[in-house]
């Protein structure tokens, strides 16, 4: 079990580089720029936050959605930025753009265009993609995963 939740994937060099600088990078926007934004404005913001329309999110409250929110905005994109439970935040990172791309903003058009510049479906797509990849690809070995999880060398003979 420890495996499967701590694996970090590749572990060549140069790849866990570009998955280092890919995790620390859209992790931290998602925090800084999202995710701590709601933290902060939690009192305004959670009466009218939206909750999904499907089963089983369509029970949430839209304070509970919004706790929900930031807890995948904070706390997972905080453990993909350390590389702790990579595959498992990413994941969960990539459900709520799925969520907020396809049914909190599912009457609005997919790219930016003039003069509602930032009322799109792209952002959340955006997000979305770099979550599928380091789902795919694991966290590498420059991640707290990798330190966790410690493979022994394999010798061919």
């Amino acid at each position: 079990m420890k495996k499967l939740i701590f694996d970090c994937g590749t572990r060549d060099a140069t790849a866990s580089t570009g998955l280092l600088f890919l995790r620390v990078s859209v992790g931290l926007m998602m925090l800084i720029g999202h995710g701590w934004g709601k933290v902060r404005n939690f009192g305004e913001i959670k009466d009218g936050f939206p909750v999904p329309d499907f089963f089983p999110l369509h029970f949430m409250s839209p304070p509970v959605s919004l706790i929900a929110t930031i807890g995948a905005e904070v706390v997972f994109a905080g453990l993909m930025v350390l590389g702790v439970m990579t595959r498992i935040s990413a994941f969960i990172l990539g459900f709520t753009m799925i969520v907020a791309a396809f049914h909190v903003q599912a009457d609005l058009p997919f790219f930016y265009s003039p003069p509602d510049a930032l009322r799109a479906k792209e952002l959340a797509v955006m997000y979305l993609i770099p979550s599928i990849a380091i789902l795919i690809a694991g966290g590498g070995r420059y991640s707290a995963d990798a330190v966790i999880v410690r493979e022994e060398r394999r010798m061919f003979r």
